[in-house]
């Protein structure tokens, strides 16, 4: 039997394996649609759910209700990945170059991206940040369990590189400050 494999928010990124979702179009997007909207899946049906780079995009009161219906599609045990702009990292990083222009932290705390969507060009922007302990509240109030950080180099998708591997200075993966918090939880 497949397993079933969401890449919710993939933008231009294609992990062989995944249906990928987006509300930008892109030749590989399997759904052109909200990522807040899976009612094209039934209630069980999903193995994993990877997000990257997309959670911060939704405030912190309307992800409750996108948090609950990515956990309705996921069957039980099912993993949720995500993988969101760090804030500790932020304030590291700040801390470190004392440069608020050049060295990366505007892109993780306001993430302002133009995309295309059925309605045109659209730019949308970062609505919150998270630390470790913000984001593990909120999935365990909305039910997950066994909320944990992990290790972007042991997952399946390592090999495609995403903000899960966004490091100050760029690129610099073995010596920089990783600016993603990488947690997965169980439905």
């Amino acid at each position: 039997m497949n397993e079933i494999k969401l890449h919710l928010g993939c933008g231009k990124r294609y992990i062989p394996g995944f249906v990928h979702i987006d509300i930008d179009k892109h030749p590989h997007i399997d759904h052109v649609r909200n990522i807040f909207d899976l009612s094209i899946f039934e209630d069980n049906s999903v193995d994993l759910i990877y997000s990257c780079g997309t959670l911060e995009y939704f405030d912190r009161e309307e992800v409750v209700n996108v948090l609950k219906e990515w956990k309705r599609v996921l069957k039980n045990n099912g993993i949720l990945r995500l993988s969101v702009p760090d804030f500790e990292s932020i304030v590291k990083v700040y801390k470190k170059y004392n440069d608020l222009d050049g060295i990366g932290i505007l892109g993780p705390l306001y993430g302002r991206i133009k995309i295309n969507t059925e309605e045109g060009e659209k730019v949308i922007c970062h609505k919150t940040v998270y630390d470790f302990n913000s984001l593990k509240k909120l999935l365990e109030s909305v039910g997950f369990k066994n909320v944990r950080k992990y290790d972007w180099e042991k997952t399946i998708h390592k090999d495609y590189d995403d903000f899960s591997q966004a490091y100050v200075p760029h690129m610099d993966k073995k010596n920089g400050i990783l600016m993603s918090l990488n947690v997965e939880a169980d439905k």
